[in-house]
């Protein structure tokens, strides 16, 4: 990897720890919420949840234009705590999950790639963890 720049991102979701990581880790739950924008959405997603297991999701453009799957295999698995996975580009993903009782602050930092602007690449994985934010604070 030539650049080694790491961005940022966080949330504070209104809902237990508990809730939040059901929702961030169970495939039914992870196709309905893993998009950055309504044009997209993700028609596929398994998740096999420990040290050495992998994740795949499919997201593709509503219209059939583009998609493209984003996997990896999970290096840390600390449950209501922290994911960490390398990506199949080899970059580095590190989520914690602090709880807080009524809500929970999700910091998720990632290595950039090289291809978009860092900027463009917050901008997108901010938009789907406010996506994220949205579908888990919408479930009763």
């Amino acid at each position: 990897m030539k650049n080694n720049k790491t961005i940022n991102i966080m949330t504070t979701v209104n809902a237990s720890v508990e809730k939040v990581w059901k929702c961030w880790t169970e495939p039914e739950h992870i196709k309905k919420w893993n998009s950055a924008s309504e044009d997209w959405h993700t028609t596929f997603a398994e998740n096999d949840l420990k040290v050495g297991g992998k994740f795949l999701s499919r997201m593709e453009a509503k219209d059939g234009s583009f998609g493209f799957d984003f996997g990896g295999v999970y290096d840390e698995v600390r449950l209501h705590e922290v994911l960490a996975y390398t990506l199949g580009d080899e970059r580095k993903v590190q989520i914690t999950f602090m709880d807080h009782g009524d809500n929970t602050e999700i910091n998720e930092t990632f290595e950039a790639e090289d291809t978009n602007s860092v900027e463009m690449q917050k901008s997108g994985w901010q938009s789907i963890l406010d996506n994220f934010k949205r579908y888990t604070e919408s479930q009763v």
